[in-house]
C-alpha cells in the first residue's frame, strides 16, 4: 500500500522523499526557587533515499540459537511455509517484530503497517552469512537448539544444510570455559590478523551475493566487561595500537566491531557486554558508519520498562525489584559463569534509572529501588525461558503495593525479530539526511553514528556522549514513529484529539461549515 502525503511541504522526486519539518522542543533550567522554560523551533528539511538496496547481513554467533532460528525464519517466511504441530497447522509469520507486525496512526481511524511508512527492505530479500567457533551447518544447529517444530525443519533442510559459518573468534578469557568444546572453526593468529581475516570475510560475502550494503550484528554469547583502561582502548589511536600489539584486554567483539567500521558497515551488538569502547566510539564517528546496541530486550526486561514507567508515572514509588530467570540454552550455560552473569545484571539492572530519576517528588536524589537480577542455568527447559518478578512499591500513607509477574517465554522466538528489527531499521536509518531549510543541499547531515533511536530495541541504549539515556519503552516506540512520521512530513501523534473533543473543531473534521452561532450557544456567550 502506497502513502502519500498531500503537502507543500512534502515533494516526492525519483530519488528522494523530502519533506520540510518544524521540530518543536522545549529547554528548561531551575534558576533559584524558579523553573525556566523556553520553547524553541528548528526549521528542518529531512531527505530520504527511496531506492531500497539489497541487504546482506552477517551474523557474528550465526550458528547459535538466535542466529539459527533468524535464517529459518528468513526462509519459512519467504517460501510461505505452513507444518502442523498439537495446535493445529502454524503459518510462517514476523509477529514480534515492530516493522513487520506493528501499526502507525497516520490519522483519523487509518492505521498502517510500520514498513510501510517509508521504503523499506523486504525480509525476503535479506541475504545471510557469518561467523561461528562451531562448525555445524545451519541446519545441525538449528537442530541442536530445539526452537523450532521438527516438521518445520525437516522442510528447511535442504535450504539450511548448505550454510556453513566461517571461523569465528574464540577467546577463553572473554566467554565462558564450558564454551570451549564448541570452539572447533576458530581463526587462527594475532589480533590485527583476525581483524583482516574477518575484513576478507565481508569482501568475500560482497562480491560472492553482489548485495549493495552490508550489516554486522553480534548475535554470539556473552563476554565478560573488558576494562576500560587509559591508553589502551580509551581512544581510537590506543585501540589501534594495542590491536597491533596483541594486547590481551581487547575482547573479539571489539574486534569484530572494529572490522565492520573500518569496512563501512553498521555494527548492531544484541549482547550486554561493553564492546563499544571509547577508541571504538571514536572511530564510529570518525568514519560516519552507526553503531548501536547494546543486548536485545525481548521479555522481561521490555515488561520492566513499561511496568516501571507505569508505577511512577502514576505517583507510585517502587522500592524493590527482583528479576529472577532461569533458562536452558546455551546462553545460559554460558551465563552461569559469574563473568558473563555480571555482564547481563548490569544492562537488565539500569533500566529503571531515567524513570526514577525523573521524579523527585518519589525519590531524594540519589535513591534508588533495590534491583536485584538472577539468572540460572536449568538445561531442561532448553529455550523456554521462566521469569519472575516482583514489584513491591509504596502507596500513599504508608502502605504497600506488590505486583508478582510470572512470564514463560520461548527465548530466541522473542529474539529473532528484534534481530530483523534492527537490521531493517538500521538500514533505513543510513539513508535518512536532514539539515536546516536555510541552509544548502550540500549540508544534508546524518544522524548522529550512535544510533540511539534504536533504543526501543536494546536493554542498555547506546546513546552520544552527553546525552540522555532513555529506556521508557513508550517514549523509545515514540521517537522511532515520530522520526518516520517527521520524514514523510507529518506531526507526531499528540494524543490531545482536540477535533474529537472541541465543537468548532469536530465540525472542521466531519466537513462541515462551523455554525458560529451555535457555537455561541454552547460556548455560555449567547
Amino acid at each position: 500500500m502506497e502513502i502519500t502525503v498531500e503537502s507543500p511541504n512534502v515533494t516526492y522526486s525519483d530519488n528522494y522523499i523530502e519533506a520540510k519539518y518544524d521540530y518543536q522542543y522545549t529547554r528548561a533550567a531551575k534558576d533559584g526557587h524558579r523553573i525556566v522554560v523556553k520553547p524553541l523551533t528548528e526549521k528542518l528539511t529531512f531527505r530520504t533515499k527511496r531506492k531500497v538496496p539489497q541487504l546482506g547481513v552477517m551474523l557474528v554467533g550465526w550458528g547459535g540459537n538466535n542466529g539459527s532460528t533468524f535464517t529459518a525464519a528468513l526462509i519459512a517466511n519467504r517460501l510461505g511455509l505452513s507444518w502442523a504441530t498439537r495446535r493445529g497447522t502454524q503459518h510462517a509469520n514476523w509477529f514480534g517484530s515492530v516493522t513487520q507486525a506493528s501499526t502507525v496512526r497516520l490519522g483519523d481511524d487509518v492505521n498502517v503497517q510500520l514498513s510501510q511508512v517509508l521504503p523499506m527492505v523486504d525480509p525476503n530479500d535479506i541475504v545471510v552469512d557469518g561467523w561461528d567457533i562451531s562448525a555445524k551447518t545451519i541446519a545441525e544447529s538449528a537442530e541442536r537448539a530445539g526452537v523450532l517444530e521438527p516438521s518445520l525443519l525437516q522442510q528447511l533442510g535442504a535450504h539450511l544444510q548448505g550454510l556453513k559459518p566461517r571461523p569465528s573468534i574464540y577467546d577463553q578469557d572473554f566467554i565462558a570455559a564450558n564454551q570451549k568444546d564448541r570452539a572447533d572453526n576458530v581463526i587462527k593468529g594475532t589480533k590485527q590478523e583476525q581483524i583482516e581475516q574477518i575484513l576478507r570475510d565481508i569482501n568475500d560475502f560482497k562480491q560472492k551475493t553482489k548485495v549493495d550494503k552490508v550489516i554486522i550484528m553480534w548475535t554470539a554469547n556473552t563476554e565478560r566487561f573488558c576494562d576500560v583502561v587509559p591508553g589502551v582502548n580509551d581512544t581510537l589511536a590506543n585501540l589501534k595500537k594495542s590491536i597491533e600489539t596483541d594486547h590481551k584486554e581487547i575482547s573479539p567483539s571489539t574486534l569484530f566491531a572494529y572490522a565492520s567500521l573500518k569496512a563501512g558497515c553498521p555494527y548492531l551488538n544484541g549482547s550486554p557486554q561493553n564492546t563499544y569502547v571509547p577508541g571504538l566510539i571514536e572511530l564510529a564517528e570518525q568514519t560516519g558508519v552507526f553503531v548501536a546496541g547494546d543486548d536485545f530486550k525481548s521479555g522481561q526486561t521490555k515488561i520492566k520498562s513499561v511496568l516501571v514507567d507505569f508505577l511512577v508515572s502514576a505517583g507510585i514509588k517502587p522500592t524493590s525489584i527482583v528479576s529472577y530467570n532461569h533458562l536452558g540454552n546455551n546462553d545460559g550455560k554460558n551465563l552461569s559463569a559469574p563473568e558473563q552473569f555480571r555482564s547481563k545484571e548490569i544492562s537488565k539492572s539500569n533500566v529503571v534509572d531515567d524513570m526514577v530519576q525523573s521524579n523527585e517528588i518519589l525519590y531524594k536524589p540519589g535513591e534508588k529501588p533495590d534491583h536485584v537480577v538472577v539468572i540460572k542455568y536449568v538445561p531442561y527447559v532448553g529455550d523456554s525461558k521462566r521469569a519472575l518478578d516482583e514489584y513491591t512499591s509504596e502507596i500513599m500513607m504508608g502502605g504497600t503495593n506488590t505486583l508478582v509477574i510470572h512470564n514463560t517465554c520461548e527465548d530466541s522466538l522473542l529474539a529473532t525479530p528484534i534481530i530483523l528489527d534492527l537490521v531493517v531499521l538500521a538500514e533505513l536509518f543510513t539513508r535518512i539526511e536532514l539539515k536546516r531549510v536555510d541552509e544548502p543541499v550540500e549540508c544534508y547531515a546524518k544522524l548522529h553514528p550512535v544510533l540511539s533511536v534504536l533504543s526501543y530495541l536494546c536493554k542498555a541504549p547506546l546513546v552520544p556522549r552527553g546525552a540522555p539515556v532513555v529506556n521508557s519503552l513508550f517514549r523509545q516506540r515514540a521517537c522511532i514513529e515520530n522520526v518516520m512520521k517527521a520524514c514523510i512530513g507529518l506531526p507526531p501523534d499528540n494524543n490531545m484529539t482536540l477535533e474529537h473533543k472541541v465543537p468548532f473543531l469536530m465540525a472542521t473534521v466531519c466537513h462541515q461549515e462551523p455554525d458560529l452561532k451555535k457555537r455561541k450557544v454552547e460556548n455560555g456567550k449567547n
